[in-house]
């Protein structure tokens, strides 16, 4: 059985087709790539660069959870939302110490 979707996710679902296809179409370790490379960045830059770079993680990260969300269940969401909640704790913190 199908579950209804709000409109708003049905056009996030739309707009995003495309760059999922390409991600899919990529290498396969294309996308750990970028995630390590945004996290790496994050960690050891200066603030001025590893701050957005953490936001950029956080947010392709939400995105693809958003995108999954439908298709797992309780424990994988919850790692999920724990994950970005982290990344973007990590990012004030890098703010707060300067």
């Amino acid at each position: 059985m199908s579950t209804p979707s709000s409109p708003l996710r049905q056009r996030i679902t739309k707009v995003s087709y495309p760059y999922v296809a390409k991600l899919h179409a990529a290498p396969k370790l294309t996308l750990p790539g970028i995630t390590l490379l945004l996290a790496l960045v994050g960690v050891f830059a200066p603030v001025q660069v590893g701050v957005p770079a953490l936001v950029l993680l956080a947010l392709l990260l939400g995105w693809l959870a958003f995108l999954s969300w439908p298709a797992v269940t309780t424990g994988p969401r919850f790692l999920r939302i724990f994950s970005i909640l982290v990344i973007l704790l990590f990012g004030v913190s890098r703010i707060a110490t300067g």
